[in-house]
């Protein structure tokens, strides 16, 4: 089984071509006619997570987040990505990414967000016309609940260290739209979408006024919203191949740390 096959099923769920624009996705690292001899699924690729691949005799790792984002002049290890870069060639690492093109799947990284959150009857939040993918999702609670229970809920379900909202609204809380990573800029759609809540992640301090008592807005954090897309792609990468090993990176890679 080469990368060149991973990649195809990959594709199935999170086609390149339905990436966004600015993104660097797929095979960032390494070659398509290798042989996998195992598969390392993680959120962010660091050195650490090389080390990881190279101990568990895995080496494609498949990655939400590209290490590689915007063109690297130099490679002398002067920065963490190139210090990535030099360690996964050395190795015979290969990495692949999927980002914004498992972000736009209806299948995705929201999806998975309604799938946690236990809602129902869930959609895309910002369709692209006519082709069935997009940004964000948005569904129900199959029952409502209040307002500081949802809060409470929301913290838990993420394993938050602490989230940041917006004035409640002071009502009862049932339809729920979602977006993995920064997701400011669906605010006004969920609010369109009546949604009475909206969980993303990266708000600045003026991205909190636009709830303007319509909707609750609440920062789960980044990494908080993105840490089940591993899940999601361990357990589609399982269904498809049983004659290797795809293991669920056992590390953290959460930059951001909560007193």
């Amino acid at each position: 089984m080469t990368i060149r096959n991973i990649a195809n099923h990959l594709e199935e769920i999170a086609p390149l071509k339905q990436a966004e624009d600015f993104d660097n996705v797929g095979l960032l690292i390494g070659d398509y006619n290798t042989k996998v001899t195992g598969i390392l699924v993680t959120l962010d690729t660091l050195e650490e997570t090389i080390d990881e691949a190279i101990t568990k005799n895995c080496n494609l790792i498949v990655s939400f987040h590209p290490i590689i984002f915007s063109g690297l002049k130099k490679i002398n290890g002067n920065s963490y990505v190139e210090r990535v870069v030099l360690k996964a060639i050395k190795n015979n690492i290969a990495i692949y990414a999927t980002h914004t093109a498992l972000d736009n799947s209806k299948v995705g990284v929201s999806a998975k967000m309604c799938e946690v959150l236990g809602l129902i009857n869930y959609k895309i939040l910002i369709p692209k016309e006519e082709t069935g993918i997009g940004m964000g999702m948005i569904g129900n609670l199959p029952e409502p609940m209040q307002e500081d229970d949802f809060l409470q809920y929301s913290k838990m379900i993420f394993n938050s260290g602490g989230v940041r909202f917006s004035k409640k609204i002071g009502r009862t809380i049932q339809k729920i739209a979602v977006l993995g990573g920064s997701g400011s800029f669906a605010i006004s759609n969920a609010i369109q979408e009546k949604a009475d809540v909206y969980i993303s992640a990266d708000f600045k301090y003026h991205d909190f006024f636009k709830a303007e008592g319509k909707i609750l807005l609440i920062d789960v954090g980044h990494y908080e919203s993105e840490q089940f897309t591993k899940n999601l792609l361990v357990e589609y990468l399982t269904k498809k191949f049983t004659s290797f090993a795809v293991i669920l990176s056992e590390k953290s890679t959460n930059p951001i740390y909560y007193l």
